[in-house]
């Protein structure tokens, strides 16, 4: 059985450097998503997201690997991207104004049938209550500057800084949403070790 890493087969956009800002441009993926708004530490919103995204690419994984297609890989991480109507409001000491999209990126492999066939099961077996909230679709970010963040979320700050002081520097524009990519879990690795993606598509 083929077994595919597509962190690995994508490495220029989940596994950039933790040192520098690079410049990668991100073509069009499909993903499950799921929108909301509120401070992601409180809201019921944002858990109930969660425990929705994963089941449904799990449930995919694992349709593909045991169906005719015969292909393992491994979920991809969550991905999240954050605004505000007002963006000078955006900012840690406003976390109720944030707006998300929380997002698993699926393969090029996985089609609409199959899609509906990995709702319809997640239904049956779990029915989480944001179920109804999920989409299928494509997304193209394109050029974008990012860096791996290593710590916890509360000290993003200035890496995030980081990247927008690049951005600057080489005379381009931030333009869409902030973009971050966890890849820890954490759950299990201890805060000063998580690794998260920082993203800002420019122009």
């Amino acid at each position: 059985m083929e077994k595919i890493d597509f962190k690995k087969k994508l490495k220029h956009l989940y596994k950039p450097s933790a040192k520098r800002v690079e410049v990668v441009d991100v073509p069009r993926m499909n993903f499950f998503m799921i929108d909301g708004k509120g401070d992601p530490n409180t809201s019921q919103s944002f858990q109930d997201a969660i425990g929705v995204l994963y089941p449904l690419s799990y449930t995919l994984k694992f349709m593909i690997k045991r169906g005719e297609i015969g292909i393992d890989y491994k979920v991809l991480p969550l991905e999240g991207l954050w605004w505000a109507d007002d963006m000078l409001s955006f900012s840690v000491d406003n976390k109720d104004s944030w707006k998300w999209t929380l997002m698993i990126m699926q393969p090029d492999l996985v089609t609409k049938e199959m899609v509906q066939e990995a709702i319809e099961q997640v239904r049956v077996k779990k029915n989480p209550v944001s179920l109804p909230l999920v989409r299928f679709e494509s997304f193209e970010e394109g050029k974008a500057a990012q860096i791996m963040h290593l710590g916890p979320f509360s000290e993003e700050e200035p890496t995030v800084e980081k990247v927008h002081a690049f951005i600057d520097e080489n005379g381009n524009q931030r333009r869409g949403k902030h973009h971050e990519i966890y890849l820890s879990d954490i759950r299990k690795a201890a805060p000063e070790k998580w690794k998260t993606v920082i993203r800002q598509p420019i122009s």
